[in-house]
């Protein structure tokens, strides 16, 4: 996380894992990221802001549509920039393709899924 001074983070990054992948975790986004800067929970990845190099390799790989440039990142989604940075800083690196979650093809487009994020 790159810090611009004591009290404020500069948080911006290229991509975004947003909520979509909640649930999910399709990891074909992993197998194509050049810098190996996605990081694995239990229910969710995230991309660190501060690996990212803004290749935009990973965006087109999501079967879940969950990663979004920083430009095109929806409104309601805002608050995954700051999840992203601070969950990187937290969890595992994962640099290899994994199977998805088993109910991973039935909670896929389902809407409002912060709630169900395990951290």
């Amino acid at each position: 996380m790159r810090l611009t001074d004591h009290w404020t983070r500069d948080l911006t990054m290229a991509f975004i894992v947003t909520d979509n992948c909640i649930k999910c975790k399709y990891t074909d986004c992993v197998e194509v990221c050049p810098v190996d800067c996605f990081y694995e929970g239990p229910n969710f990845l995230v991309i660190d802001p501060d690996e990212c190099i803004d290749c935009a390799l990973c965006e087109p790989e999501c079967p879940a549509e969950a990663i979004f440039s920083e430009d095109e990142l929806p409104a309601d989604q805002v608050q995954f920039v700051e999840l992203n940075a601070d969950l990187a800083a937290k969890w595992p690196n994962i640099t290899e393709k994994k199977d998805p979650l088993p109910d991973a093809e039935e909670w896929d487009g389902k809407p409002n899924k912060l709630q169900y994020l395990e951290k």
